[in-house]
């Protein structure tokens, strides 16, 4: 890092600073955090500060989002990034915080050409290029410690889209096999549909069905919030995440 950008991380990290109860207010109950050491804790808030410094977090209409609110957001999507830097985020603005969960109106065209609009209602959304979108309320239930996190979805989709369209690949690192991805994710989606068929109990939430970053996304809440189940499960889908995160939340590799 030379001086000039060294410096200007400096200035953003003083000017920008989260009052600490603020910080603590909004990430005490967060499970997602719980294997991080004081060192990366000291990390996360530097990152997550710098993620809020650069990005603009607004209300529906454009108005400001509140500081509390900001830190928690800014928490959970820096750690992803922990190990990887905040040049993943690169490309998009805005984080855009509705009170609970919204309408999203898409065009969808079908087998036979036939473009209908669909209505969602969603709890997040991340745009190729744009904004990511989330439901406060949502955001909220992220310490639950249940496998589910939005933000942490979300901001999943975002690194999925640094080398394209999200699908369920995102640029992987020198040494990281693309085969081994892909064998690994496909053998976990055929044995989560295999389950579903048969009515059994799923170890991550079954959105992880629909598509494959759908897939992508899912598992990183779960090896997040839930790592020592995702690894008794499906290690070789952990392994790759160890692999991809550069981090290891379970302790397992």
């Amino acid at each position: 890092m030379n001086w000039l950008r060294r410096w200007r991380r400096q200035r953003l990290l003083r000017r920008h600073a989260f009052g600490d109860a603020a910080w603590e207010r909004a990430t005490h109950d967060l499970h997602a955090l719980r294997h991080l050491t004081p060192s990366q804790h000291t990390r996360l808030r530097e990152a997550a500060t710098l993620i809020a410094a650069e990005k603009d977090f607004l209300q529906p209409g454009g108005a400001p989002l509140p500081e509390a609110q900001i830190a928690r957001v800014a928490a959970l999507a820096a750690l992803p990034v922990l190990e990887l830097g905040l040049d993943w985020y690169r490309g998009w603005h805005s984080v855009i915080v509705y009170p609970t969960g919204f309408v999203a109106r898409h065009t969808v065209e079908d087998e036979a050409g036939v473009v209908h609009e669909v209505r969602e209602d969603l709890s997040g959304e991340a745009w190729d290029a744009g904004p990511v979108i989330l439901a406060w309320e949502d955001v909220l239930d992220a310490g639950a410690a249940d496998g589910y996190n939005v933000v942490l979805h979300e901001f999943a989709h975002k690194l999925d889209m640094a080398n394209g369209e999200a699908n369920g690949m995102p640029p992987l690192h020198r040494g990281m096999s693309r085969a081994a991805w892909t064998a690994a994710f496909t053998a976990a989606w055929e044995d989560l549909q295999r389950r579903a068929d048969a009515g059994l109990p799923l170890v991550v939430d079954a959105y992880a069905l629909e598509a494959p970053e759908e897939c992508f996304a899912v598992m990183t809440e779960a090896f997040f919030e839930r790592p020592q189940a995702l690894a008794e499960a499906y290690p070789a889908v952990y392994r790759q995440l160890v692999a991809f995160y550069r981090q290891d939340p379970g302790g397992r590799t």
